[in-house]
Formats: C-alpha cells, structure tokens, sequence
C-alpha cells in the first residue's frame, strides 16, 4: 500500500473511532490568560519627565506617546476645545520645520506624528522603525517644544473647525450628549464635549502659546515607549538628548469646578422635522480606582453591551423599537459617566423610554444570572486582552494608567478583577450608579411630536436645539 493512502485511511479509521461532537451545545471557552506586561523600565528626568520603557522584540518597530495632564479639563471655561485646537496646531509648523518640512521628514523614514486629546489628557503619538528612533524622538520633541502656531495655518484650521462645529451640531446624537454631560456636570470641566462657535473664533496665537507653556511641559508629561529598542543606557541617552533640555515649570493649581448631586431632569432639545428621537439617559459613575468599577463595568456589558445584551435583545430584537440600544460607560480621572445610549422612532418614544428605564430599575433589584455574567467576564477579558496585542494598544494602555493614577499592577490583574465579580456586588454597584433613580434623560427630537409621551415619565423641560 502507498504510503499517503496508508496515511488518508488511518486518518479516517481515528476520526471514526473519535467521540462524536454534541453540536447543539456552544464549546465551552477556557478561561482567559491574565496578561503579562512585557519587560518595563522606568524613570525620570531631572526636569520630571517620566519615562515608561516597553519592551516587544517581535518586529522592529516604536510606538511612542508624550501624554500630558492637559485635556479638555484645562479648557478655560469660555474657550471651551482649546486643547484640541492645540492638538491639532502641535504639528502644523515648528521653529525649525514649516509644516511641508515635517511631513516631508516623517514621509521619508515612514514615521508618523499626530496629537489628540481626551477629557485627561491631550497625547503627541508618534511611530517609526527601530532604526528611525532618533529621528522620531527629535521630531516629537521639535513638535512639543517649538510648535509656532503659524498664521495662515492657524487661519486654515479655525475655517474648518468652524465647519466642524456646523456639522456636529447638525447631528442629533451629537446634541444629546452635549446636553446630557452639561447636565450631568454642570460647570464641572467635564460638562462640555466641544467647542462653540464663539470659543472657536477666540483663538489666536497668543492664546495657544499661553496654554501650551502652561501645560506642555515636561514635569506634566509622561513619554511611553513600546517596542524593539537599542541598549537602554542608549535609549536613554537619546531621550535625554531630545528633552532633557527641556525646563519645567510650576503648574498652576486648576479648579475643575464640582460636580452636582444627582438629580432627576428631563430635557427635550427641540429639532423641529426629526422623524426620530436620539435618547440618552444615565448620571455621574466611578472612575477606575474605584471598587465598584469592575462591578459596574460587568453591569453594563450585561444590561447594554452587545447584541446579545438585555437592551439589544429587548429593544432592538423583540420590541423593534430602535436599530442598537446600549450603555455607555466613561472612566475620567474625576469621575465616570454611566449611560444607555439609543435611538427610536417618534411614535414609540413613550414605549422605549418606559422599557429602558424598566431595564436599569432591574439591574438594581434581581441579580444577574450566573450565565449572563459568565458571558460578560468572557466578553470583556476577550476584547481587553486584544486591545494589548499591538504595539499601540499597550501604548494606550500605559497613558491610561499614569493619566488616571491607576496602580503599577493595573493591567496584569485586570482579568482577575473582572473574574471576581459577583452578582451581588453588580446589583449594589447598580444602586449606587445606574439606576433609574436621579438619572438625567436627554431626548433630542420634534418636542411637538415626542413631548407628550416624554412628560408621562415627569416633568419636562423644552430647550432649543443650537442654542
């Protein structure tokens, strides 16, 4: 007998003999590995620069963050979105290179260089070869150290953020989450979610310098490096080369304002025409310290975090009410933010307000079952551990935790932190932060259409949409 016909029907008489797979029941999944932080050095400059060194050897590449403490939090209260109009200003030109020369420079090792901000932090990513590693250190720190704010740029930008603010405030979902964080917050930093009109067309050079030498500086400032670096003794010393130069300055105290006490409110912002209503109901959370974090986190997968979520399933598959329905959940270094979030036709407004709020008052009095938890722990230890395999999500991982003062173990007891939830400690969190009670309900739609089935949950208050 040939010998690949010998080896074809051994296979066949082993997978014969083989236990026959009961295909009505889903494989059952392992348990998921905790995370193990690769090699990690630290240190700090003179000028109170930390340094956080990553190591990943499997390609030759460098994906750098310069974060700082200075997000949409450090907005002056009547620019709102100043630090993303730095953001987006940072690479436009520098002393040394006009804005062509920067992007012919990146273009030619293949690097990139952006800025971005958050509600904590405003973050220069860069990401080059190994080899090119000096010269992307040299150009994020041309970029943060000596961005000039040229004027015909500058001029260029505010046109088209003034375009941008047009078409944000055209959007109904964007008007409910505007309305609802002013809400929630109040006069709290946190309580505006970008800029106006009038914020844009304060910005000018002078202005952008002032925050930048406020903020952007190296004793406010975290440089994160992940990937395949030379000897550390040499790593260092081009670092040190590209900012130890650079001088620290005091930081000015900041007063982010308090945050209100939780109140019922329900608000309608008028859009005359809309033939649907964007809905967002929810209150002030926990930030990642917290103890109930991982406890309200495991809560809103359950209640809204996936089609197969109790919202999705409701909602959407048996009621067809909405397209999606799902929670929100936003960890700021102050504080968090719990939401559902959906969208609905006029005509059931009524119907799918009193079904999500339904929802939330059931996550506070049963507790979850012990399959919908198990499904949960699965799902979000699955998309964590993903979000660290590039270089880029560890990366992030790494601004987070110095942004949000999260402790040094942080990501490798992550998924033992969510394994240990319990029913009981997601119904306590649910009662503390995700209940109907003192939920702020924001509902962007035709007030003449929805306002009368809104106002059979309480008492309403009509707003103007684009005021």
């Amino acid at each position: 007998m040939n010998r690949p016909l010998f080896t074809a029907l051994a296979l066949l008489a082993s997978l014969a003999g083989a236990q026959t797979l009961d295909r009505t029941k889903a494989p059952v999944s392992p348990p998921p590995r905790p995370y193990k932080l690769p090699p990690t050095f630290e240190s700090r400059l003179p000028n109170g620069l930390t340094i956080v060194l990553a190591e990943d050897t499997r390609v030759p590449m460098i994906t750098a963050r310069l974060a700082f403490v200075a997000g949409n939090k450090k907005d002056p209260k009547d620019i709102p979105g100043l630090a993303g109009s730095l953001a987006s200003m940072l690479t436009q030109g520098t002393k040394n290179r006009t804005y062509k020369q920067l992007a012919e420079e990146l273009d030619t090792i293949g690097a990139s260089i952006t800025a971005v901000t958050s509600a904590d932090a405003l973050t220069i990513n860069g990401s080059s070869l190994t080899a090119d590693a000096p010269r992307l250190l040299e150009l994020m720190a041309d970029v943060a150290r000596n961005a000039t704010f040229p004027a015909d740029e500058l001029a260029l930008h505010i046109q088209n953020r003034k375009q941008s603010v047009t078409l944000q405030r055209g959007q109904p979902s964007y008007l409910a989450n505007e309305e609802f964080r002013k809400r929630i917050y109040g006069d709290h930093a946190y309580g505006h979610v970008g800029p106006t009109m009038t914020a844009v067309d304060k910005v000018d050079q002078k202005i952008l310098i002032a925050f930048r030498d406020t903020w952007i500086v190296p004793n406010n400032a975290y440089l994160i490096l992940v990937g395949k670096f030379p000897a550390r003794a040499e790593m260092l010393r081009l670092i040190t080369a590209q900012f130890g130069s650079w001088q620290q300055k005091t930081l000015p105290a900041s007063d982010n304002g308090k945050v209100p006490e939780p109140s019922r409110q329900i608000v309608i912002v008028d859009r005359p025409g809309s033939v649907q209503a964007d809905v967002r109901i929810g209150r002030v959370a926990v930030s990642q310290t917290d103890k109930d974090y991982f406890a309200e986190l495991m809560g809103s997968t359950i209640e809204g975090g996936g089609a197969h979520s109790r919202l999705f399933e409701d909602i959407r598959e048996k009621k067809g009410f909405a397209y999606d329905a799902h929670t929100e959940p936003a960890a700021f270094a102050e504080g968090g933010l719990y939401s559902v979030v959906t969208q609905v036709r006029n005509e059931v407004v009524g119907e799918a307000l009193e079904a999500v709020l339904g929802h939330m008052k059931q996550l506070t009095t049963e507790p979850v079952t012990k399959e919908e938890l198990t499904d949960a722990k699965n799902s979000v230890n699955g998309f964590y551990l993903l979000r660290l395999e590039p270089q880029s999500g560890l990366a992030n991982q790494l601004v987070g935790m110095k942004v949000m003062n999260l402790p040094k173990d942080y990501l490798e007891t992550y998924t033992t932190k969510v394994n240990s939830v319990e029913p009981e400690q997601i119904q306590a969190a649910a009662k503390k932060y995700m209940g109907p009670e003192n939920s702020v309900i924001v509902v962007v739609g035709d007030a003449s259409k929805i306002a009368e089935q809104v106002g059979k949950i309480g008492k309403v208050e009509i707003v103007k949409a684009n005021q």
